[in-house]
């Protein structure tokens, strides 16, 4: 079972790679444990589009990051290093916090915000 005891300071640390986006998405919820973002876009369900969350589980804090799955060519050349992470198809999970794997990251949600917003999706 995962040490938890980092698992505030993970989340803190991923919730930060998502803020940035915030003030052009909307934030469904920012709650210990739980920040969630979708954009203003509605799908053909009536329903907004998923843009990405930190959520803190039992065995992990994940970080979902949907540009990835809508557009999978954003993980190519990723490094071994995060593709461990990954969880499906836009999971990552974390028991701890990895700067290096984390600056990572902070690129990869940048470029899928920018491919939101080039697709009219922000």
């Amino acid at each position: 079972m995962a040490d938890k005891a980092d698992f505030p300071r993970t989340f803190l640390k991923l919730k930060a790679i998502l803020e940035p986006y915030a003030a052009q998405l909307h934030v469904v919820s920012d709650k210990p444990g739980n920040y969630y973002l979708d954009t203003h876009a509605v799908m053909k369900n009536g329903k907004a589009m998923f843009f990405g969350s930190a959520h803190t589980g039992k065995a992990y804090v994940s970080f979902h990051l949907m540009p990835v799955y809508a557009f999978p060519e954003l993980l190519e050349g990723i490094s071994p290093e995060l593709k461990k992470h990954m969880q499906g198809k836009s999971c990552f999970n974390f028991t701890a916090v990895d700067q290096k794997i984390f600056k990572e990251l902070t690129k990869l949600t940048k470029a899928g915000f920018a491919r939101y917003k080039a697709e009219k999706f922000v």
